[in-house]
């Protein structure tokens, strides 16, 4: 919403919104609409923080007894680290004026933190872990990196395109159509492997593997091809705020599904230490 509505510099300095106050002022250059938008981003990342302390502390309280209460503790304890390092790299990129390579890395951090907090709701929560075969946990690995990698890909465009928060933020000297199609090009690849990933669960793994993986495969493949569909209609109509909104939210998603393939299928040795 900061980067879309262009409110990311509506709080121009950091830690301050503007010189002299923590929050928006009237009369202050930057529209109130923008002002308000980037404070309150600030605040949700403050909410953010409370729950990940809140977290730390229920395991502390509730979980000390359980054998992998030190894994736990290092998830919740990285959780709060990673949220600290989103402070530091928030005030940097206002402070450099909305630099692309810091709005990249703030998005990118983002990115394990996710990976962080499902793993830790995963073992929280006794999430079922499925033992596969070696070639359906390889090929699983090579799917969670490839969307990685997709992702970085998609950061790249974002920050040669025309949304960077301001007006006069710098973008990246790329040509915009060059990495558009790098892209993309990188989702097919990774929409492939997906198929693939299916047909060998459909060959070779036991008929539990098959229903409980498998479906989880056809739920990542189903968002991902979703997530296509709105990239290649927000490139074809000029990226109007609203479709790269839609397909922010389905970056995130992707990550998300993608994730729980790596957390869920484990080889035998895997599944004995978990």
């Amino acid at each position: 919403a900061v980067r879309l509505s262009g409110a990311g510099l509506g709080c121009p300095t950091w830690p301050e919104c503007v010189d002299g106050s923590i929050k928006p002022v009237i009369g202050q250059d930057e529209s109130q609409l923008h002002a308000w938008i980037e404070f309150g981003n600030r605040l949700i990342a403050w909410l953010i923080l409370i729950l990940a302390l809140a977290a730390l502390v229920y395991i502390f309280k509730r979980l000390r007894d359980r054998s992998d209460f030190k894994r736990l503790r290092l998830l919740a304890i990285l959780q709060i680290l990673g949220f600290l390092g989103q402070v530091v790299l928030g005030g940097i990129t206002v402070l450099t004026k909305l630099n692309p390579i810091s709005v990249s890395a703030h998005f990118v951090l983002t990115l394990p933190l996710i990976a962080g907090a499902l793993a830790l709701r995963h073992r929280v929560l006794d999430r079922p872990v499925i033992q596969v075969l070696p070639m359906t946990r390889n090929l699983t690995k090579v799917v969670t990196t490839l969307t990685f990698i997709v992702l970085l890909f998609g950061v790249v465009v974002t920050g040669t395109g025309p949304h960077a928060g301001d007006a006069d933020a710098k973008r990246y000297p790329f040509n915009f159509r060059a990495v558009s199609w790098l892209h993309a090009d990188s989702v097919i690849v990774l929409i492939s492997l997906t198929i693939a990933l299916y047909l060998v669960v459909k060959v070779s793994e036991t008929p539990a593997v098959k229903k409980l993986f498998g479906r989880m495969i056809l739920i990542f493949l189903g968002i991902s091809l979703g997530q296509g569909a709105i990239g290649y209609l927000q490139y074809i109509t000029g990226l109007p705020a609203l479709i790269v909104g839609a397909h922010l939210l389905g970056a995130t998603l992707v990550w998300i599904h993608g994730w729980r393939l790596n957390l869920t299928a484990r080889l035998e040795q895997e599944v004995r230490i978990q």
